[in-house]
C-alpha cells in the first residue's frame, strides 16, 4: 500500500468506527491532512456505515476535487479554514455526537468527570446552530476553537483536532464519553468535576500517542469482528 492508500483506509475505518460508536450519522466527516495544499476528505453522499477508500476523495483548499469520484460535503470548509488556522492540525473529526450536543442545547457547560475527558477541557461552544459552509463561519469556528483540541457546536455538533487520525478520532471519542457520564451523572445529582491539579495529573499520564492508539486498536478489532475479519 502507498501512504496515501494507507490514509484512505485509516479515514474510511475512523468513519465507520465513529458510526457504530453512535458518534457520526448519516452526516459528519472526517479529513487528513496532505500538504498545505490538499485533504482527504470523504464524500458527501457516501454511506458512513459502509465506508471503502473509494470514499475518499483529495480535494484542494477551495473544495475542488483533484482525485476522487464524488464531491466533497458542504461543509468541507470547516476543514480548510481549520487547516488554515491550525498548522499543528493533521487530521479533523467533524460529528453529531449526542450527548454532548445535549449539553450545548440546555446551555450546560462541558465538566472534566472522568480521567480522559479531562484532556479536552476547557470545551469552547460556537454560539450558533448554522453549518460550517462559508470561509466565513469557518473562521467563526477557529476564532472559537482557539488552541484547543476541540470545540462543541450549540445544538449541532462537536469538532476535534489532531496531530493524526489517530489522534483526532480518540479525542472526540473521549469528549463524547464524558459527556455522557456528565449527562447520566446529572440525573441522580451533581457530578463530581475533576479540580485543576486531578486534570494536570491526567494529562500528563493521558495525553500519549501509544494510549492514543491502543484506544484506536480497540474500536479497529471491533470494526473488524464487526465485518467479519480478523485483525490486520
Amino acid at each position: 500500500m502507498t501512504d496515501t492508500a494507507k490514509a484512505k483506509q485509516q479515514l474510511a475505518d475512523c468513519i465507520m468506527m465513529l458510526e457504530r460508536a453512535g458518534i457520526i450519522d448519516y452526516n459528519g466527516h472526517c479529513s487528513i491532512r496532505l500538504d498545505d495544499e490538499r485533504m482527504l476528505i470523504n464524500i458527501g453522499s457516501c454511506q458512513r456505515s459502509a465506508m471503502t477508500p473509494a470514499d475518499i476523495c483529495t480535494i484542494d483548499m477551495d473544495g475542488t476535487v483533484i482525485e476522487g469520484a464524488g464531491k466533497p460535503p458542504l461543509e468541507f470548509h470547516l476543514h480548510a479554514g481549520l487547516y488554515r488556522a491550525r498548522p499543528d492540525a493533521g487530521a479533523i473529526v467533524h460529528a453529531h455526537p449526542k450527548w454532548s450536543t445535549y449539553l450545548t442545547m440546555a446551555a450546560v457547560p462541558y465538566l472534566p468527570v472522568f480521567a480522559q475527558g479531562s484532556l479536552l477541557y476547557p470545551v469552547p461552544v460556537l454560539d450558533t446552530p448554522n453549518s460550517i459552509n462559508s470561509p466565513q463561519m469557518a473562521a467563526q469556528l477557529a476564532d472559537t476553537l482557539g488552541d484547543r483540541p476541540a470545540a462543541l457546536m450549540k445544538s449541532h455538533g462537536a469538532v476535534a483536532l489532531g496531530r493524526d487520525i489517530v489522534e483526532a478520532f480518540v479525542l472526540i471519542s473521549y469528549l463524547e464519553e464524558n459527556a455522557e457520564r456528565q449527562y447520566r451523572a446529572m440525573q441522580i445529582g451533581t457530578p463530581y468535576a475533576f479540580s485543576a491539579e486531578e486534570m494536570a495529573l491526567c494529562r500528563e499520564k493521558l495525553m500519549n500517542p501509544a494510549l492514543f492508539a491502543r484506544t484506536w486498536d480497540h474500536f479497529r478489532a471491533k470494526l473488524r469482528a464487526s465485518q467479519g475479519q480478523g485483525e490486520v
